[in-house]
């Protein structure tokens, strides 16, 4: 069981990373929490009550309260991030208690445990804001979205964010071979088939491998060409973890794992040539598309069929205008050894996409 005691997080809680606080003399309980603390990665400090110095108290990102300290610690100074842990589902009292010291959060074990791994495993990752997280899928095959993913990317990373490109097309050949690093050394998509639960943000970035400033989940050439809704779930969430953007290139068949990473998405660009053929393709891709992320917008990419610009077919779509893609021909069809899209920082390409993270930067609130 879990409860909540409004209270406002602490200030610049989550962007500190820092020893989760355990006061208790239960050495039962001492045993959970200090398991349940290494599962998330974090080695706590342990007091019997308020610590003498009043330091580990103020500063700790997450205190947890041990029902049997309550009492001790009720004198002591407010303050937001204070967990109350019991085991006693039948007690009423608990509520009272969690009051009178100030917790935010009731907590009983065992069935908590896997809400409070999270809890300390945010801390020891010192989470702050999700990472901007940006879908591009194409309108129809063809339509330039994985160009347009990577240019993207690399205009993220070169402005100095943190930046995950994620390839969720498994028959796209790899971002990886786009970017020039199909022989680079890091973990690809079939590493984390099996994943569950919560993954490390830090160990996956770590894991991936680095190409221009950016980190790359891609495929390998092996026969996996699908990854279970439940591994891309974990692995996108610890992505957004980490903070930056996340551009996520994705295919134009929906399945279990391609909605679970339509769900995380906060916008969407579906890309769409301005010819009458592509975009009846991409009304149904969008009518899918639609169904499941929140902020699906149109990016149009020349040359146009006569009677086409770039709102018109924003308002045949229905979908607000992110753009107008430049067209550049030699990016479409790079070379080994080639620079990727957007790489060199110049061409309209590369314009188009600084002037795209300006404005969703702006709109998500600023710099993550």
């Amino acid at each position: 069981m879990t409860g909540t005691v409004t209270h406002d997080p602490p200030p610049g809680a989550a962007e500190r990373p820092g020893r989760p606080l355990i006061v208790t003399e239960d050495a039962v309980l001492l045993d959970d929490l200090l398991r349940l603390c290494a599962a998330a990665g974090a080695t706590p400090e342990v007091h019997h009550g308020v610590p003498e110095s009043g330091d580990g108290w103020a500063t700790a990102p997450l205190v947890l309260i041990g029902d049997d300290a309550a009492r001790r610690v009720r004198g002591a100074a407010r303050r937001p991030g204070v967990v109350l842990v019991g085991r006693d589902q039948d007690d009423s009292g608990v509520w009272k208690r969690a009051v009178e010291i100030g917790a935010d959060h009731v907590l009983m074990l065992p069935d908590g445990e896997a809400w409070l791994v999270d809890r300390i495993a945010d801390v020891a990752e010192g989470i702050g804001r999700p990472a901007l997280t940006v879908g591009v899928i194409g309108g129809r095959g063809g339509a330039g979205a994985s160009t347009l993913a990577c240019a993207l990317a690399v205009t993220s990373a070169r402005e100095g964010l943190r930046t995950l490109l994620v390839d969720a097309d498994p028959l796209g050949g790899g971002l990886d071979v786009l970017l020039g690093g199909e022989s680079a050394e890091g973990l690809r998509w079939p590493a984390f088939a099996a994943s569950r639960g919560r993954v490390g943000g830090g160990a996956l970035e770590e894991s991936l491998p680095e190409l221009h400033s950016l980190r790359l989940l891609s495929w390998d050439r092996g026969d996996c060409v699908a990854v279970p809704a439940p591994a891309v779930r974990a692995v996108l969430a610890a992505a957004r973890r980490r903070g930056g953007t996340v551009v996520v290139d994705l295919p134009r068949r929906l399945d279990d794992g391609v909605a679970e990473a339509l769900a995380q998405l906060d916008l969407a660009l579906l890309v769409v040539p301005a010819e009458l053929r592509a975009l009846a393709a991409a009304g149904r891709v969008a009518s899918a598309v639609g169904m499941v992320v929140r902020d699906l917008r149109v990016a149009v990419r020349g040359p146009y069929a006569p009677g086409l610009d770039g709102h018109e077919v924003a308002r045949l779509l229905g979908l607000p205008l992110a753009g107008e893609v430049p067209v550049e021909p030699a990016l479409l069809r790079p070379r080994g050894g080639a620079k990727p899209p957007g790489a060199t920082g110049r061409g309209p390409l590369a314009r188009f996409c600084g002037n795209f993270w300006e404005r969703a930067l702006v709109e998500a609130g600023g710099i993550r």
